[in-house]
């Protein structure tokens, strides 16, 4: 192994730089394609609003919303409909039966209308059916306000009305792709492949097209064809090839390296257009912004690109609701061409079946047999330099607590591995290291004639020195290592990280350098067999991504990082990676059970590291005093009413209220209100740990060019 690019990888096929999943790669047997029977022209043509930030696309858009809309729908259902139909008898009744009334009236008004009417003028008979339309109206509006009707049309009507228009706009697709196999031109359907239709000779699509016609291109082929287009538009030779294969194999063209086009049992949750994941939606309470109520909240790479934060305990949802959403999210990207995705968590998480993932690293499994988990980790996978190499696994070998001691380990780890390359040209396994960092005198004499075989003792000859004054003292951090690396060197754990002269030769192991393709890593930790061996090597994970995702020269990929428990996995090093994420085109998703987890002087340096940052319900108090400052105050207009039961008046003046009371259901009031504006917390702590409702969320966004989503309370799917 060495730090050159010859670190095993998973076997891929040829991919061309820069094209996505490379340029015409032929059909693969037994490979996962798109169901048949999607409406692909449908899908494309179907209509997204795109604000305000962090709405979905596909979903309602956002409609504004009073306390009074709040306080209609706080109304149980029964009593609505109720009211609604009683006060549309009464009206119906009136307009029927006072005619007399009515008629009096009008000729009390109009004298001699009643008798021009009968005479049958025309413009009397129109004036006439004007007052009469008016009268209606009239009655409408007042028994409307008394019965609520515009509550009960936007609790019962609208939702009704949006399915029969989402069966029109469904037919009309249909209508328009009849149309186009029958040779019309359709209005208002949107073509799919107008952008390869333009650079592709006449009958170039004739595959893709009676694809599409019969449902067998999925929005996956559709995304990473045309980000297959925008790589190579102004390379002429490479575009060729590219409308050479769409010709040739249609859909199938340019497919994932793992020849996948589908992931197994996907939500409906994603829309790969936009690139969004629909996260749930924004209730209809005061505290939610009048333009975020009723919408559907998504992120996407711009509101991940700054990262973020989870908090709430076991069972409330954090990988259900969450990681495995935005797992899923993030892999179907990888399908298209267009991301790169690690996924940490523990072996039992559920975090998506092994056929989502290109890559499964899991320690130990493959000892018990487990066909899926076929690489390894490499140790030193995430730097360019062996100094850089031996300080990223140092920073993962020490606990917290003993991260005072970590500049002298980093030193004495360097002072091996430098070496050790030099003298061998590779890297140096893991009981290779605890013998050295032991300083057990056969592996010490070994290295050192090593060294000196391959010419570079004067130039290692003074670290090693170094390192061998400090063998057997107290103080050496050399044993402190030892022990820690000697967790991994257990037999389960064999053949499964870097292997030592001796040792069977290790799986292919992955290396988290390769962020330039378009890969689908999950990392399974043994946290029930191995506790103290899965939080190193959740440090290492985690920080061998955030450096090279932050030095990785090409980002056209965009690098995620979901890790479902990173409580062992925050430290100095992590917080300064997440913040170099948001300007290297990648971002991450941290689930923690509690902030306590975390050492007190990282907690608030970690909220202000990310962008987002959401809660769950069965917050403890401390925990959410951080996200209560975090999310700060706000002014609002604070009313305070004075009510009173309204006896004024005579007889009649209290028949017309009791009259008023049974149709509306509320006696008569006055009222006496005062307004001030006062400054309040968006959330407070107590809110978040007693208030907050289960199956539901707190989640604040920001975008990585600095539009920011409100903390919003959402109910998830």
């Amino acid at each position: 192994m060495s730090l050159d690019g010859h670190t095993a990888i998973p076997p891929m096929p040829s991919v061309p730089p820069r094209v996505p999943g490379g340029a015409a790669i032929p059909p693969q047997p037994g490979a996962p394609g798109a169901g048949a029977g999607f409406d692909l022209v449908g899908w494309v043509s179907a209509k997204r609003h795109r604000t305000p930030p962090g709405v979905f696309g596909l979903g309602p858009e956002p409609r504004s919303a009073d306390e009074k809309t709040l306080a209609d729908d706080a109304i149980p259902g029964w009593k609505l409909l109720l009211r609604a139909a009683l006060n549309a008898v009464v009206a119906w009744e009136l307009f029927l039966y006072a005619q007399p009334a009515i008629t009096w009236l009008f000729q009390l008004l109009f004298p001699g209308e009643i008798a021009a009417v009968q005479r049958n003028d025309s413009t009397a008979i129109m004036i006439a059916n004007i007052l009469w339309v008016l009268t209606a109206l009239l009655l409408i509006w007042i028994f409307g306000r008394m019965g609520r009707w515009r509550a009960v049309g936007r609790r019962y009507l609208l939702p009704l009305l949006r399915g029969l228009l989402a069966a029109q706009r469904r037919h009309a697709a249909q209508k328009a792709q009849k149309e186009k196999e029958a040779g019309g031109e359709p209005q208002g359907i949107v073509d799919p492949w107008a952008p390869l239709r333009a650079v592709a000779e006449v009958g170039g699509l004739a595959v893709l097209d009676a694809e599409t016609a019969q449902g067998l291109v999925g929005d996956v082929d559709h995304q990473r064809l045309l980000r297959a287009l925008e790589c190579v538009r102004h390379e002429p030779a490479r575009l060729r090839a590219l409308l050479d294969a769409v010709r040739e194999y249609g859909a199938v063209a340019c497919a994932h390296p793992s020849g996948a086009r589908e992931l197994v049992g996907r939500g409906p949750a994603n829309d790969l257009l936009l690139r969004q994941l629909r996260l749930g939606g924004a209730e209809n309470v005061p505290k939610n912004p009048a333009g975020y109520r009723g919408a559907d909240i998504a992120l996407d790479p711009l509101l991940l690109g700054t990262s973020l934060l989870a908090v709430g305990p076991a069972g409330s949802g954090k990988t259900t609701r969450l990681t495995r959403p935005v797992a899923e999210a993030l892999c179907l990207q990888a399908l298209t061409g267009t991301a790169v995705v690690v996924v940490v968590g523990a072996a039992d998480a559920d975090l998506g079946p092994a056929a989502w993932y290109d890559v499964v690293v899991a320690p130990g499994a493959a000892q018990s047999g487990d066909p899926q988990a076929g690489y390894g980790l490499d140790l030193f996978g995430g730097a360019q330099h062996t100094d850089e190499a031996a300080a990223r696994l140092a920073d993962a070998l020490l606990p917290d607590e003993l991260a005072l001691r970590t500049e002298a380990a980093r030193l004495a780890l360097q002072q091996i591995v430098g070496p050790f390359e030099a003298g061998y040209g590779r890297l140096p396994g893991v009981r290779e290291l605890v013998l050295l960092l032991r300083g057990e005198e056969g592996a010490w004499a070994a290295l050192l004639a090593a060294v000196r075989e391959s010419g570079t003792l004067d130039r290692h000859q003074h670290e090693l020195a170094q390192r061998e004054r400090l063998h057997g003292l107290a103080d050496d951090p050399g044993a402190l290592l030892a022990d820690r690396l000697a967790l991994l060197d257990r037999p389960v754990f064999a053949r499964c990280f870097n292997a030592s002269a001796g040792d069977p030769e290790s799986l292919p192991l992955f290396a988290l350098r390769a962020l330039d393709h378009p890969l689908r890593v999950r990392i399974a930790l043994p946290d029930h067999s191995h506790p103290e061996a899965a939080r190193i090597l959740g440090r290492l994970a985690v920080g061998q991504f955030l450096h090279a995702a932050g030095s990785r020269a090409d980002r056209s990929l965009f690098a995620g990082l979901v890790v479902d428990d990173a409580s062992s996995a925050v430290d100095t090093h992590a917080i300064r990676g997440l913040q170099r994420l948001r300007s290297a085109n990648g971002g991450a998703v941290l689930g923690l059970r509690t902030l306590v987890d975390v050492p007190e002087a990282l907690r608030a340096p970690l909220f202000g590291a990310v962008g987002g940052r959401m809660a769950f319900p069965g917050l403890a108090p401390w925990d959410g005093k951080l996200f209560e400052d975090a999310w700060g105050t706000v002014w609002v207009d604070e009313r305070d009413v004075t009510r009173a039961l309204d006896t004024s008046g005579g007889v009649l003046r209290r028949s017309f209220r009791g009259v008023r009371a049974l149709l509306e259901g509320e006696r008569a009031q006055t009222e006496s209100v005062t307004t001030r504006k006062v400054e309040r917390r968006r959330w407070s702590a107590s809110d978040l740990a007693q208030v907050l409702p289960r199956g539901h969320a707190v989640v604040s966004l920001t975008s990585v060019d600095g539009s920011q989503v409100p903390p919003l309370l959402v109910r998830l799917p």
